[in-house]
């Protein structure tokens, strides 16, 4: 299973949460967000950490001279589009960058919302489910219904997101069986400063799963 922690600003956090056992770390690059990144940045905390370790950037409507543009600059390895970006957008992206990974967030609300991941299960790589907010798009610290989740099969891995926190994945993976998990808020202190204790104690209860 893939393991991803997202919203790293630190780049000695970066190397700890990847000597830990993370498989994917994601840089939120959405200028809005507490937890934003610039390119210096995630240069900076890439820089030292082995190849196996996937570099997600993390992008909300942004054009894809843009989202190109950060990922060579950053040697990112795949893209998560975590805006209101169309299932054509994605394959305009694929055509841009075939070599990258490219995740579909969508943030899920009700049933309809979870039906429209089939939209773009052709033009992406991976989906990733997050908690729906009005205002925040991620990082949110809400939960999905996992009740709602669990006839959930697509022919495309999948990451779950949303709330998860060391307290609740096992009950979350006993429920559902996810390709990877995402955590950023619920392994936090503040955004974007990960609690590395929290990092720890997360992958010590993995390891019952």
């Amino acid at each position: 299973m893939r393991i991803k922690i997202c919203g790293i600003t630190e780049p000695h956090q970066s190397i700890a949460i990847a000597s830990f056992g993370a498989t994917a770390l994601g840089f939120i690059c959405v200028p809005t967000s507490p937890r934003y990144v610039t390119i210096e940045q995630i240069q900076a905390a890439v820089a030292k950490l082995p190849d196996k370790i996937d570099k997600i950037g993390v992008f909300a409507n942004s054009n894809i001279s843009e989202i190109q543009q950060t990922v060579i600059a950053s040697n990112l390895t795949g893209v998560q589009l975590h805006g209101d970006e169309s299932p054509e957008f994605c394959h305009q992206l694929r055509q841009s960058l075939p070599q990258v990974e490219i995740i579909k967030a969508l943030r899920v609300r009700n049933l309809e919302q979870l039906e429209t991941t089939a939209n773009y299960i052709e033009y992406v790589d991976t989906l990733l489910l997050d908690a729906y907010h009005p205002q925040q798009l991620g990082g949110t610290g809400q939960t999905l219904d996992w009740q709602m989740l669990q006839a959930f099969s697509p022919n495309r891995p999948w990451f779950l997101a949303g709330g998860l926190t060391p307290d609740n994945i096992i009950d979350a993976l006993n429920q559902l069986h996810p390709n990877g998990i995402d955590l950023s808020s619920g392994v936090e202190l503040s955004p974007g400063n990960k609690d590395l204790n929290k990092v720890a104690l997360l992958f010590q209860r993995l390891k019952s799963v």
